[in-house]
């Protein structure tokens, strides 16, 4: 086949949009179709070059005369490509991907359905959900179930990081929390800094590591600015390769208000870390519905607060949380994913 995946960039920013796109580009060019990503470029495109993947320079910009540019430049390279298959990932690319829409067909993935441009979407021929919860909400808000499928995110053994075992792990002081997330109130990292607090004063050695960036940092600084653990919360940064906090942690949380069905929590699993993660959208899919984290309810800091004293205060329940993190990881492999997408990919090719 040849595929075209269109999407808004290819920066290594921590971004799973981008992660997705790009593990399924290199494993389809892997094996041996002929695959294409259209982008405004990034880091990732070293990597695509690699795996044999081609580059498309577009500007995809949310401004009149970029999209006319986006336009005029998407038609060309379409019709230079002459795609089977075309993978739209973000609302722009889908709308390029539709309005010229010649031979091939035309695929989405719902990565945030909770952005009300997601139902833009559905004007792809396929739309895949990256979790049954995505998939029951975009049913809801009226793409048709005909065009739905589902293929939950996975992320191990992805071309863009190493095994597990070759990352170092680091001299965190421990007990270790830590969390990798964009810096968003989303994300629930105002729930997890309260939560700490909470338990700092009974566990006096043990320390938070907040590792990513986003535009809610400082509001998030200033929350722990104000505790009086200050000196115990450790704000991290963005941090390309996270696997080394993964492994050095006791305790990962994943305290999202909304999460489609987020990556980290694959690689967490893989890292073998007890992991707490909130009952909301993608995630208890993700930890097995339970059996491989403990799910707490979304914006409750003190439920939160209260599953850490457990694990913190009880070294065999830590111990056994951090097993069954580690337990069938199989089907979170990126070799899982391209499969299925391959197979919605037959369902419309000619």
């Amino acid at each position: 086949m040849r595929i075209i995946h269109i999407l808004n960039h290819v920066q290594e920013i921590g971004n799973g949009i981008v992660n997705v796109a790009v593990d399924l580009a290199c494993l389809q060019a892997k094996s041996g179709h002929e695959v294409a990503v259209i982008s405004a470029g990034g880091e990732y495109e070293v990597l695509l070059n690699n795996f044999g993947v081609k580059h498309y320079q577009l500007d995809q910009t949310r401004k009149p005369i970029s999209i006319i540019k986006a336009a005029i430049g998407y038609r060309a390279i379409a019709a230079e490509f002459q795609p089977d298959i075309v993978h739209a990932h973000m609302m722009t690319g889908v709308m390029l991907a539709r309005i010229f829409q010649g031979r091939y067909a035309l695929v989405s993935t719902v990565h945030n359905e909770f952005q009300r441009t997601s139902l833009l979407m559905g004007l792809a021929d396929r739309v895949i959900a990256v979790s049954q919860a995505v998939r029951d909400s975009m049913a809801r808000r009226g793409i048709p179930k005909n065009k739905l499928r589902v293929v939950c995110n996975g992320t191990l053994g992805s071309p863009r990081t190493r095994q597990i075992g070759d990352y170092q792990t680091l001299p965190l002081q421990r007990p270790a929390i830590a969390t990798v997330a964009g810096m968003y109130q989303r994300k629930g990292i105002g729930e997890l800094i309260a939560a700490f607090e909470q338990i700092a004063s009974d566990f006096a050695e043990v320390h938070l590591y907040l590792v990513g960036n986003g535009p809610d940092k400082q509001l998030f600084e200033a929350q722990a600015q104000a505790t009086s653990a200050r000196e115990r919360i450790h704000f991290e940064g963005f941090q390309p390769e996270p696997q080394g906090y993964l492994k050095s942690c006791d305790i990962f949380v994943l305290a999202s208000h909304r999460d489609p069905c987020p990556l980290v929590l694959s690689e967490a699993r893989e890292a073998g870390v007890a992991i707490i993660g909130t009952q909301v959208d993608g995630i208890p899919e993700a930890l097995d519905n339970g059996q491989a984290g403990l799910l707490v309810p979304v914006k409750d800091s003190n439920a939160l607060a209260g599953v850490l004293v457990q694990l913190l205060s009880n070294a065999d329940m830590l111990h056994e949380w951090k097993q069954r993190a580690n337990q069938n990881l199989e089907w979170l492999s990126v070799a899982r994913v391209h499969q299925e997408t391959l197979a919605v990919y037959s369902e419309l090719k000619p």
